[in-house]
């Protein structure tokens, strides 16, 4: 399909803010009518969600304060990719450093870009099956719980509106599919750099 018409072209820019995690571009676009504009947007290197199913079907959560909504929020495991890491490669990180666990069987689900219209943001996300216990790693300043759901349990948590984040509201939809046979996860091909 040809987007073309609709296509914003960068005519120049600079960094607004430059943090230790996120980074504020501010560019000058041209518009497909000519006209031009400004586009401030936060970078972001992406990230990665593990869905964690075990054998007897529960889920694995996790219960993290997050400041800037000063609340406690359900969320699904996940984190930052480190620059230049694979993205499984960073899943498989993430779920033992916040969890513990490791797991023998990893396929890809889906990525999501979850604030398209100022981020560049992506999630990748995984199912992790196989799961073994071991003992979490949380970076320093880091404080969450864990705990288990079935898929009903996090659907109806989402219902309820206790779980609001995005990306386990995505994960939790995802994993009936995946459950019920209707959807089928993939093999993870590594994107080129």
């Amino acid at each position: 399909m040809d987007d073309s018409h609709l296509r914003e072209t960068r005519i120049g820019g600079s960094v607004a803010y430059d943090g230790h995690f996120l980074k504020v571009s501010n560019d000058r676009v041209r518009l497909p009518n000519g006209a031009e504009t400004g586009r401030e947007y936060i970078r972001h290197p992406g990230a990665v969600v593990i869905l964690c199913l075990f054998d007897d079907g529960r889920v694995l959560l996790e219960r993290q304060y997050r400041y800037p909504n000063d609340r406690v929020f359900i969320e699904l495991p996940a984190g930052k990719i480190d620059d230049g890491e694979d993205s499984l490669v960073a899943a498989k990180r993430e779920l033992e450093e916040e969890t513990g666990y490791t797991a023998s069987d990893w396929q890809f689900v889906c990525t999501i870009h979850n604030a398209i219209a100022y981020s560049d943001e992506h999630l990748d996300l995984f199912i992790a099956r196989g799961l073994t216990a071991g003992e979490a790693k949380l970076d320093e300043g880091e404080f969450l719980d864990i705990f288990t759901s079935t898929i009903p349990e996090m659907l109806e948590m989402v219902r309820r509106g206790e779980i609001t984040d995005v990306k386990t509201i995505i994960g939790s939809f995802w994993l009936e599919k995946i459950a019920a046979g209707s959807w089928t996860p993939t093999a993870w091909t590594p994107k080129a750099a």
